[in-house]
């Protein structure tokens, strides 16, 4: 599976929302400056996060965007899953004829279906929450002099 820099950058979005979920509403410009994301690249790439209903907003001088959950219920499958539009690791094959080539084509099948299996399951199980925590854990021990 290959993550399109869409998908990439929703994630990062995401992340930066929820390390910034106690700020209130954010403004996209604030979100695209600490990202390095262009406000219209941010713009397409909030469209589809909004279509999956995944922010309350609010418009005018002190509105944004901001989490409509805690960061603990959203899980990098399902952000994936909006912008990439399935966390398949191949296209669909058609049905092979029957005979040699068929057993073969089902039996290479059965490896992608395995594939993703692990990463759905991979995925599905990693929330917002779970990356921050493991991230704030290594910042822990980093000492500046």
């Amino acid at each position: 599976m290959k993550v399109s820099t869409k998908g990439q950058h929703a994630l990062k979005v995401m992340l930066d929302f929820a390390e910034h979920a106690n700020d209130g509403f954010i403004r996209l410009r604030d979100v695209a400056d600490r990202q390095g994301i262009s406000k219209t690249y941010l713009e397409q790439i909030m469209v589809l996060l909004n279509k999956g209903d995944l922010f309350n907003t609010a418009r005018g001088y002190q509105g944004g965007y901001q989490l409509k959950h805690p960061a603990s219920e959203y899980s990098v499958g399902d952000i994936l899953r909006i912008t990439e539009g399935g966390l398949s690791p191949v296209e669909p094959q058609e049905e092979p004829e029957a005979g040699n080539d068929r057993r073969a084509s089902l039996m290479a099948a059965d490896v992608w279906a395995g594939l993703e299996r692990v990463l759905t399951t991979y995925l599905d199980n990693l929330s917002l929450q779970d990356v921050l925590d493991a991230h704030r854990e290594e910042d822990a021990y980093e000492f500046f002099i």
